[in-house]
């Protein structure tokens, strides 16, 4: 088997995100660059099958497909849903894009697995779980170079990876200054099918947004009427105390700090913010919704430097269905 290589000056030429999927094409996958064959497009029974195991994820997903679709269109790309091991699930474009889609496999049923055709978006931000944008020459394989690909991972209920979302052209802009817009709209995509899809999960829970957190994860709890979380998003799962939810149970109590685990008096803070406004400052109200003493919470505005300082937060109330405390940072 012939050895596949890499020059030092082409990994130079690469961002920072795309040089470690190179080097997995060279030293994992021995992928020859040149001679890379997009595979045919999956058979109705096994596309079916791959979208049956995504389960809801599917039905929360297409309205989202349609906002983004209406939103890239006119740029001259199309959307695609991938499920976690980087088949084509859904896909959106326009009519006058569906040869140029079909041809380049930015259709349903399309494998997009980075060992399969190297560095790709879909496949390499499924590997790297980060917004990736894989813009012509910097494809692995020779024939996928004018293309241009951005996608973002997306996460389930259950904090675990559940696919990812991209933007493809056939016809891109020679510079890459719509890379990171498209990166942007995808982040904003990513983020509301994750909220969606927790919501849903834990719809006769308590759900708390402790914060809106800065990457493509939020960070939500779910608790239980004991106040134990038996939820977490990603995000929160990178919180202290919460990596093994399912192992060791946390109790969230705002009425003991001494139970918090460390790491949480910033979610405290934001759970807090949130259940004042939107109880609209009433401290009885909040502590009600809180689930404390009326004493125990005006004990906690004030080791927090007072109403005042809460208030300097801006704060969306939550949903009427459901109790959401939710604080913006």
């Amino acid at each position: 088997m012939t050895r596949v290589t890499v020059s030092d000056s082409q990994l130079a030429a690469l961002s920072a995100r795309l040089r470690p999927s190179w080097l997995r094409c060279v030293n994992e996958y021995n992928l020859p660059a040149s001679a890379i064959a997009l595979d045919t497009l999956l058979c109705a029974a096994e596309l079916r099958q791959a979208r049956a195991r995504m389960g809801v994820t599917m039905r929360i997903c297409d309205p989202e497909l349609d906002r983004l679709q209406a939103i890239v269109s006119t740029l001259d790309y199309n959307v695609l849903l991938a499920d976690p091991q980087g088949i084509v699930v859904a896909h959106r474009e326009e009519a006058p894009q569906e040869k140029g889609c079909r041809r380049w496999r930015l259709w349903s049923g399309a494998n997009w697995n980075e060992a399969r055709v190297g560095t790709n978006g879909i496949g390499t931000c499924l590997v790297e779980q980060v917004p990736v944008t894989v813009h012509r020459e910097q494809h692995w394989s020779m024939g996928l170079r004018y293309l241009s690909c951005s996608a973002v991972p997306f996460y389930g209920p259950d904090g675990q990876l559940a696919g990812a979302l991209d933007a493809s052209s056939t016809r891109p802009d020679p510079s890459e200054r719509i890379s990171t817009m498209m990166e942007a709209v995808l982040i904003d995509a990513a983020r509301r099918l994750e909220r969606r899809s927790f919501l849903e999960a834990f719809r006769a829970h308590t759900v708390i947004l402790m914060g809106e957190g800065s990457g493509i994860s939020l960070p939500m709890v779910a608790l239980d009427e004991s106040r134990t979380i038996v939820g977490a998003t990603f995000a929160a799962r990178r919180l202290p105390g919460l990596g093994d939810l399912e192992k060791h149970g946390v109790r969230f109590d705002l009425g003991s700090a001494a139970e918090l685990t460390p790491g949480f008096e910033e979610a405290e803070r934001g759970v807090v913010q949130g259940a004042l406004a939107m109880c609209q400052g009433r401290v009885t109200a909040a502590a009600d919704l809180l689930g404390v003493s009326r004493s125990t919470l005006h004990r906690k505005i004030k080791a927090m430097g007072g109403r005042n300082n809460l208030a300097r937060m801006t704060v969306r109330p939550a949903p009427r269905a459901q109790r959401v405390a939710v604080a913006q940072s």
